[in-house]
């Protein structure tokens, strides 16, 4: 069995092609495909964050909203840019999210992509420190959430407190007991797979990597996924991890579907700069549901993983990407023994 989920960007824009005109679109619309999912017998729904964009950027309010309109489906973000966020006030917000899904939350945090603003984070009152640059602010905000999340007090307590306070120290509240195991880290490279599995984070690899040893995508990723669970191994962690893939994969089974993805049969992995460095950008999968298992089934890193995440183009409308999930739950999974 392997899960399959949704990772939607939220995307929105102004144009009379777009079914997301506005952000009260994008959120509605994001819950709306959620309860879809579910009911098409996906098993997740996952939500990019960037701030400064026409896209999906305050993710506890629709995590929390998707988990009271569900029941069953895992519901988490791919990823949060941990370089905007204050880590005790993201504490409070994601036990709050999770208590109530029921338990349901997987939260993928990390670096962050390019920006839509220079600098961004430092708006939001984040600047790195001494020696620091923006991705050692990020793992620094990281590892302050994931030591709170551990739930143990460490605020004095008012000897005149409005309330009754228990004894001790104070812990931040809502607590959520299990969330700490059920953080992701974006990792996208080797080296920060490595480093992921020493803090105790689940793995999330999307479908670029900032690396490129000459490989095909699938082979690299599927490397850097051997070297999480190697480093993990050896880290004597008490509980089993999870990988995480996402892939943009189109089934064609309809005259819709080869319209709008027809031409993707023809793709191929792309090397280019980002950030001053080699990238290395997978693949689209666009087929007939036979042909897509094949491919599929050659992919070493989604044999690897145990979460598929499909990035969906939210703009066609929530029918059209609920469709897209139940194509590749009905048409694609059984073929791979995945249902």
């Amino acid at each position: 069995m392997k899960k399959i989920g949704f990772l939607s960007f939220g995307h929105w824009t102004p144009h009379p092609q777009s079914a997301t005109q506005s952000a009260a679109d994008a959120l509605l619309q994001s819950i709306d495909l959620a309860v879809a999912a579910e009911e098409a017998g996906a098993d997740g729904a996952y939500f990019r964050v960037h701030h400064f964009a026409r896209q999906l950027a305050s993710p506890f309010p629709l995590l929390a909203a998707v988990g009271a309109r569900t029941s069953r489906i895992e519901i988490g973000t791919g990823v949060i840019d941990m370089r905007y966020e204050n880590p005790l006030y993201m504490v409070e917000d994601a036990g709050a999210a999770d208590l109530i899904s029921g338990g349901r939350l997987q939260l993928g945090i990390s670096r962050g992509s390019p920006e839509q603003v220079i600098n961004g984070y430092e708006h939001f009152g984040h600047v790195p420190g001494a020696g620091e640059n923006d991705a050692d602010l990020a793992r620094r905000h990281a590892l302050r959430f994931l030591e709170l999340l551990e739930g143990e007090g460490f605020a004095e307590p008012n000897p005149r407190p409005m309330f009754p306070n228990p004894p001790g120290l104070l812990r931040l509240e809502p607590h959520s007991p299990g969330l700490r195991e059920r953080i992701w880290w974006g990792a996208g490279s080797r080296a920060t797979a490595e480093w992921t599995a020493e803090q105790g984070m689940n793995l999330m690899s999307s479908t670029l990597l900032t690396e490129d040893t000459g490989v095909p995508f699938h082979q690299l990723q599927a490397e850097q996924i051997q070297v999480f669970r190697d480093a993990w191994a050896r880290a004597g962690h008490s509980w089993q991890p999870q990988v995480s893939v996402s892939r943009s994969i189109f089934p064609l089974v309809s005259e819709l579907d080869h319209h709008y993805f027809g031409l993707e049969t023809r793709s191929q992995d792309q090397v280019g700069q980002l950030e001053g460095g080699r990238a290395r950008f997978g693949k689209t999968y666009a087929a007939e549901p036979d042909q897509l298992i094949e491919q599929l089934a050659e992919d070493e890193a989604i044999a690897a993983a145990d979460t598929l995440l499909i990035t969906v183009p939210n703009q066609l409308g929530v029918d059209y990407n609920a469709h897209l999930m139940e194509s590749i739950v009905t048409h694609v999974a059984p073929g791979l023994g995945w249902r």
